[in-house]
């Protein structure tokens, strides 16, 4: 039996407290004890980064999977369900996570300045639209109406290895 009812919309209710409860404890640190606040910024940050590669790495191989399963099987189902909760309860709500700390870093700490930072923000924002593809490639499987073939998919799952590759040397090596 699938679970899409009341477990689901509880585990949402909790991804929601869960996050609320990070934004009002960092928004604490930031007025209360900015000096602390740097360490803070990077390592969430740093988990946001990593959730949200977590995600982008796995979903595009959910679809895979989902373009050979047939519509309305039991098994087609299952990958509804899977792609949904770990579209809105991790990758999206990492996403935003780094995002926000990303850019609060790279104006606290580095002033947008760098032609390495705005490398990384160029291709932070490729790596955005590649989400936004998944989401919508989420909605059509939702709908039963995926068009791509599973080979499509594998293609895909290749993007975010190739953009975590070059913005992890961006950081760490700062070339230019």
């Amino acid at each position: 039996m699938i679970d899409t009812g009341n477990s689901t919309g509880q585990a949402m209710k909790r991804m929601v407290v869960g996050i609320a409860v990070l934004i009002v404890l960092t928004a604490l640190l930031f007025f209360f004890a900015p000096e602390s606040f740097y360490p803070w910024a990077k390592a969430i940050h740093i988990l946001a980064v990593i959730s949200w590669m977590a995600g982008m790495l796995y979903l595009p191989r959910l679809l895979v999977y989902h373009a050979d399963a047939e519509k309305g099987s039991v098994q087609s189902e299952t990958f509804k369900v899977m792609e949904r909760r770990l579209l809105r309860g991790i990758i999206n709500p990492a996403m935003i996570l780094t995002w926000v700390f990303g850019l609060w870093l790279a104006w606290k700490i580095f002033a947008f300045q760098g032609g390495w930072l705005h490398a990384k923000i160029g291709l932070v924002l490729i790596l955005s639209g590649v989400h936004g593809y998944l989401a919508a490639a989420v909605r059509k499987f939702a709908e039963d109406r995926n068009e791509k073939p599973a080979r499509h998919w594998r293609i895909v799952n290749e993007i975010p290895t190739l953009l975590m590759i070059a913005i992890v040397i961006l950081v760490v090596v700062k070339p230019f």
